[in-house]
């Protein structure tokens, strides 16, 4: 347990507080260890090239024998103190490299025990679920937004798309932010939740429609960071070959989140008004908070290693001893940031077929799903005479979909797609289609399931049904594509996912605001006929991809190549 807190806010707290004298480190307890967490060979390469990273022309590593009298040098030579090795005038550089003292480093994410990864995932979860809550909670309200503000249904419904539209943008700020090893993703999940947490005062005591409006996307930019970087944390744990798992499992929060805002916020609307969907919200926001100040410690492998680089220069005196990573931010620059954070994914997205079309296809489902959500109130108040409260109820068919849908993901994963990982941990991308192939046709069996069934002459329960194989559907497409483009693009795979992010962000805050009038004038059965039609035009799309893909790979300046 002290293990498990001392990386947490609260344990940065405790040691900050008592000077470290308490939750310490294995190596303030015995200075002497800070040799074994030198990585001689990446040192080595600091010596010869100036760089850590491995060189394509490196020469082999010299033989016991020859790397004695190498490391002696000339006598005019200058060398490093630790290891010996003689430092090239030109190119190296004088530097202690701080790595995993080996593979089996218990403060390796990847070497954490079952149960820490067990709890950590279900954090980053309950974090997923809280925020992306936050949009369909407010839908729960709209009908009195509409009476408090004098306004109507569709620019009631914009404090649903700026929501969404906030956490679309503010992955382009975030993400890359939690991956500078100074910050990690700790300071960025606790910091913007507390203002999430706060801002959702201002935002219930609205004393206009446009402060309203105004704090509502503010809350969704702030809040926004786990919608990207928390498969990101997943990564940080678990090998290529189970990190599906965890993505599965994130993946089911995600839609839980939307799923069941309307149940949360549909009887504190009915009985109370909108104000009381937003001081739900706060409240779930502000528990999870607090859990994860206590429970959540941090993921990052490169803020990990900074810290204990760190530790290791207080202990020692030694300012030369740098993590890897620590190594690499020295050359960055704001221009480089900017690259990273807002150039790249959009680049990405537009110069990378893969990319695109992959993003595209997601931001539809995405786009699919917040219009089909505006027909709930339509089909289940207006033909079934729900009230607020039951119509929230009516959203439960998705969330059995998704669960139904975890037990054979992951018997497929463990049975098929394990077995066809090599030595090294890798796998095909395009395997990571194949659910892909199933999950496209469960979209337009949904909509025109539920279109078609909802009508007074048929049972309420027929349209519910349905609508649980939108998520069965959304569950593998997702799946598929967030693990390919994370295979496909391991290098730049915080771009491309956050740009991902943007692009289903903005199909999914535009598609809402012509919902009603479509359902309205198209009917119930039409309207979501359209959007099964549409759906179908896609379906080729995982398919294309499996068979061209690993061409398009190859001739791509940034994907993945070597197999």
């Amino acid at each position: 347990m002290a293990e498990l807190i001392r990386d947490t806010v609260a344990g940065h707290l405790v040691r900050l507080l008592t000077r470290g004298k308490y939750l310490q480190y294995a190596e303030e307890n015995d200075p002497s260890l800070w040799k074994q967490y030198l990585s001689e060979e990446k040192t080595m390469r600091m010596a010869r090239h100036g760089h850590p990273g491995q060189i394509s022309h490196e020469e082999p590593s010299p033989s016991s024998e020859e790397s004695s009298r190498t490391r002696r040098g000339s006598d005019n030579q200058q060398t490093n103190q630790a290891t010996g090795h003689p430092i090239d005038p030109e190119k190296g550089r004088d530097m202690n490299v701080v790595d995993w003292f080996d593979e089996h480093d218990p403060e390796n994410p990847m070497n954490w025990s079952t149960a820490k990864k067990v709890l950590v995932t279900f954090e980053i979860c309950f974090l997923t679920w809280s925020v992306y809550i936050g949009s369909a909670i407010y839908s729960a309200g709209t009908e009195t937004i509409v009476k408090d503000f004098g306004v109507s249904q569709v620019k009631a419904t914009l404090g649903l798309t700026l929501f969404v539209a906030g956490y679309g943008v503010g992955p382009m700020l975030w993400a890359p932010m939690s991956e500078i090893p100074m910050i990690g993703r700790n300071p960025v999940y606790i910091g913007t939740l507390i203002v999430f947490v706060i801002f959702q005062v201002p935002t219930a005591l609205a004393t206009n429609f446009a402060m309203l409006l105004c704090f509502r996307f503010l809350t969704g930019f702030i809040g926004s960071p786990v919608l990207a970087v928390g498969g990101a944390s997943i990564g940080d744990m678990f090998a290529p070959n189970k990190r599906a798992y965890g993505i599965g499992i994130w993946g089911i929060a995600a839609v839980c989140g939307p799923v069941l805002g309307p149940l949360v916020g549909g009887f504190a609307a009915q009985a109370k008004g909108w104000s009381w969907t937003i001081w739900e919200l706060m409240w779930l926001s502000g528990f999870c908070l607090v859990v994860l100040i206590f429970f959540l410690p941090e993921t990052s492998s490169a803020n990990i290693l900074y810290r204990r680089s760190r530790r290791l220069r207080k202990l020692t005196g030694i300012d030369n001893l740098k993590s890897e990573a620590e190594i690499e931010g020295e050359k960055m620059t704001l221009k480089d940031v900017a690259l990273i954070a807002i150039v790249r994914p959009i680049t990405l997205n537009f110069q990378e077929p893969m990319v695109f079309l992959l993003n595209l296809y997601i931001a539809l489902i995405y786009g699919l799903l917040y219009i089909w959500f505006e027909s709930f109130p339509i089909v289940f108040t207006g033909i079934y005479k729900f009230n607020l409260g039951e119509e929230g109820l009516a959203f439960v068919g998705i969330l059995v979909g998704a669960v139904i849908v975890i037990p054979p993901f992951f018997y497929y994963l463990y049975r098929y797609v394990e077995p066809q990982f090599n030595d090294r941990g890798e796998l095909k991308p395009e395997i990571r289609l194949q659910p892909a192939f199933v999950g496209g046709f469960f979209i337009p069996i949904c909509l025109f399931w539920f279109g078609w069934s909802a009508r007074p002459s048929i049972h309420w329960i027929m349209p519910i049904i349905g609508s649980s194989y939108f998520a069965i559907g959304t569950f593998l497409l997702f799946n598929s594509v967030l693990n390919y483009l994370g295979d496909a693009y391991p290098e730049y795979a915080a771009s491309v996912l956050a740009g991902n992010d943007f692009m289903r962000s903005s199909f999914g805050a535009g598609f809402p605001l012509f919902a009603t009038a479509m359902y309205k004038n198209l009917g119930v059965g039409w309207a979501s006929s359209l959007l099964g039609f549409l759906a179908i035009v896609f379906i080729p799309i995982p398919f294309v991809l499996y068979r061209y893909g690993e061409k398009l790979r190859k001739a791509s300046k940034h994907a993945r190549k070597d197999f």
